[in-house]
């Protein structure tokens, strides 16, 4: 189910979340549009863990309608991605979400990625959006699969508290954006003008480049700035520019 399950992951709408911190948000989602927990493995320490994490009444409450099913340590190892699995492994399915159902939820704060490729960075912002109070994360086409087991991993639980949309193209965005009173913020660091000058704005689009090479030349977002720097760092990670630009827009804004 890593790398190589991507097409089995997209044809039948299902991955695979291990660990505590994800299963345990699995098993209560914060929204509508969160994936939905199927089936639940758990070696006999994964259970004593999760019962003890959760409190045996609502641990029962909790899994009434869910298949649990208890698996040897071997076989943990087997299905989990990781080297020392920790006994907790969910089979969860999810519905495609859309730029058209995230806007019946009145979306004002949004983040786009553009070929995202690595895993790690994909699971990060969304976890930094959940936490700055941005409304959805948006991944374009050509970026790493959001359902990935070190995705889902790296967004600690996140990924069922707001919802992540994968394919959506620049023009697509810069199409919805314009349809529905969005400013959109290109972040490039070759601007001359920095992100801390623009005014306040109540429904914002950032939008984030590639790790390698940025965003492309856009005609239609309404600014094109960067992030102020004091040091001689040519440039920051993906995920550390999208945490500082979505903590100053989604909780000083």
């Amino acid at each position: 189910m890593g790398s190589r399950g991507k097409k089995f992951r997209r044809e039948g709408k299902v991955f695979i979340a291990d660990g505590i911190q994800s299963v345990r948000e699995a098993l209560s989602p914060k929204l509508e549009m969160a994936p939905k927990l199927e089936e639940l493995f758990l070696t006999n320490s994964g259970l004593a863990k999760l019962v003890d994490d959760c409190g045996e009444p609502e641990f029962a409450r909790l899994t009434e309608n869910i298949e649990v099913r208890l698996v040897s340590d071997e076989i943990m190892k087997a299905m989990a991605d990781t080297e020392a699995p920790q006994g907790i492994l969910a089979l969860c399915s999810y519905r495609e979400n859309t730029l058209h159902r995230l806007q019946q939820s009145n979306p004002n704060r949004l983040a786009y990625f553009w070929e995202m490729q690595d895993p790690g960075n994909s699971g990060t912002v969304i976890r930094t959006a959940d936490a700055t109070g941005f409304d959805a994360v948006i991944f374009s086409e050509k970026s790493v699969d959001i359902y990935s087991p070190k995705t889902v991993r790296a967004t600690a639980g996140s990924l069922w508290h707001l919802p992540a949309i994968e394919d959506v193209g620049l023009e697509e965005l810069l199409e919805f954006a314009q349809e529905n009173g969005f400013t959109t913020i290109a972040m490039a660091g070759e601007s001359e003008s920095s992100f801390l000058d623009l005014p306040a704005s109540e429904k914002v689009i950032l939008l984030f480049g590639n790790e390698a090479r940025g965003l492309p030349e856009i005609t239609g977002a309404d600014h094109r700035v960067h992030i102020p720097m004091k040091g001689h760092a040519e440039s920051l990670n993906v995920a550390i520019a999208a945490a500082i630009t979505m903590f100053h827009f989604g909780i000083q804004q």
